[in-house]
């Protein structure tokens, strides 16, 4: 796969506004763990190889283990996840997938019995920047790094 574009060099000022946003989540006091395990997740289900593999890695390195990262596509039939993470979770997907799940009453009332109303627009805000990161990386063929795995003599 080729990229597209250098996105970032063709609209520096747009990007920087997207990035600005990504630093105010990042500052909102939502714990990292669960940032990065959105950002997995909604990268799930956009099937953006970029963002999965920029996720994985940050979350790995912020201490998440392989075997959360592994089930969190089946992180409902999994105990490895927290209440809060599951609410979370379920927001995700309910808003990544918007235009068919309309945000159910119901996983709105589970994300509210887990997190403030603030913590509930923080995360609502995360998950709309993971997916615009998402679809710009879609869009624009966004390759990840490739690893070369070393022979085994």
């Amino acid at each position: 796969m080729k990229p597209r574009m250098n996105f970032y060099q063709t609209a520096p000022d747009t990007m920087k506004a997207l990035m600005a946003l990504e630093q105010q989540i990042q500052s909102t006091g939502l714990e990292k763990s669960l940032i990065e395990l959105v950002k997995i997740r909604a990268s799930q289900i956009n099937g953006c190889a970029f963002c999965i593999n920029m996720h994985t890695e940050d979350a790995r390195k912020r201490g998440e283990t392989e075997q959360r990262i592994y089930l969190l596509n089946a992180w409902r039939e999994s105990p490895l996840y927290s209440d809060r993470e599951r609410a979370a979770l379920a927001w995700t997907e309910s808003v990544t997938l918007i235009s068919q799940t309309h945000a159910p009453d119901d996983v709105y009332e589970q994300v509210r019995a887990q997190f403030s109303e603030e913590e509930t627009v923080n995360l609502t805000m995360l998950i709309g920047a993971i997916n615009a990161w998402n679809r710009i990386a879609i869009a624009f063929r966004a390759v990840h790094p490739v690893k070369v795995k070393a022979s085994v003599a």
